[in-house]
């Protein structure tokens, strides 16, 4: 697998945006919030996502721009874990909630269990169905 992070995986659309804060589940570990909804997308990849950082928590886009950063390159090594689990699409947005920036070291660690919570949450909803 490659650890890219092309355009078709990263959420776009402002229709599929609206409906996943509709619609959409909420899990967190500090300082990540992630909203996820199983929905069709439009692109081939298991999973489209995107990253947000309150405008509140840090006024200087550059601070933003850098969170936003960090979270793509630890979404994009830990991705794997993801798309071998997945058997539905998913969209999901991962917003960073803290008011403090935090090492690379500390945000891969907190992605890796964001995405194992996803994971199992989404493992039990689908037995749930079952």
């Amino acid at each position: 697998m490659k650890f890219t992070l092309r355009k078709q995986e990263r959420l776009k659309s402002r229709k599929l945006i609206e409906k996943l804060y509709k619609d959409g589940t909420s899990l967190k570990v500090f300082p990540l919030r992630m909203m996820y909804l199983q929905t069709e997308h439009t692109s081939n990849f298991p999973a489209q996502m995107g990253v947000s950082v309150a405008k509140r928590n840090f006024k200087r886009a550059v601070d933003r721009n850098r969170i936003k950063r960090l979270l793509r390159e630890t979404y994009r090594l830990q991705k794997e874990i993801v798309y071998n689990n997945l058997e539905e699409p998913h969209i999901f947005m991962i917003s960073y909630l803290g008011k403090e920036e935090k090492t690379y070291e500390e945000l891969s660690s907190k992605m890796n269990k964001l995405l194992n919570l996803f994971l199992e949450d989404v493992k039990n909803i689908s037995n749930e169905k079952l």
